[in-house]
């Protein structure tokens, strides 16, 4: 199983770590299992940004960015090059550790919490 660790922009959120990540999971999913917040508006179709997550380590373990999400990622908040969204972002290597930086919810429209 993949070992997923999640880290946030706001600082008041401790890391957590998933160890139990599975092949074909996407980030969303994984997180969306694990008490991990993370806003998702349009129902996990890539029709909108909310779900942004920078990828700090295991890129290559994850499905290739597609164009559509890359125009999606386009509209995010602080886009960088390493930017993924959650919800198209799946596992391919099991034996993988991934780490994700999750952007401020506070800053996202419909923000839930």
């Amino acid at each position: 199983m993949a070992k997923i660790i999640f880290e946030f922009e706001d600082k008041d959120l401790q890391t957590i770590i998933v160890e139990n990540a599975a092949e074909n999971q996407s980030i969303l999913d994984i997180a969306e299992s694990n008490d991990v917040h993370l806003s998702h508006n349009c129902g996990e179709v890539c029709a909108c940004s909310t779900c942004h997550v920078i990828i700090l380590d295991g890129m290559d373990a994850l499905t290739e960015i597609s164009d559509r999400e890359e125009d999606q990622i386009d509209g995010a908040i602080n886009p960088t090059l390493e930017s993924r969204l959650g919800c198209q972002a799946e596992i391919i290597n099991e034996q993988a550790t991934i780490k994700v930086l999750i952007p401020d919810q506070k800053l996202i429209i419909a923000h839930e919490h």
